[in-house]
């Protein structure tokens, strides 16, 4: 794994929605999840239009991500862009 100082700033999380929160809120789609591991914020993938975990990033400076994606266990961190 390489090493990520922000890794410091994970906590034991549960997702806040079962999928992205913005999205539901406005009525739109996406294509992946992701999960904020410092709140729990269910956000959408970059490859969806919104990018909505992106903007949660953005927004709070929280800096890890993992996928809700069926057997998929990486993580993300959007400081030093590395996958964990």
């Amino acid at each position: 794994m390489p090493k990520c100082p922000h890794v410091k700033k994970i906590r034991d999380v549960k997702p806040n929605s079962s999928g992205c929160e913005d999205c539901l809120k406005i009525g739109d789609d996406w294509v992946h999840l992701r999960l904020c591991l410092s709140c729990g914020h269910v956000g959408c993938c970059d490859s969806s239009k919104n990018k909505h975990a992106t903007r949660h990033f953005h927004a709070t400076e929280h800096p890890v991500v993992r996928s809700m994606e069926p057997g998929e266990d990486w993580m993300w961190c959007y400081v030093d862009e590395v996958v964990l």
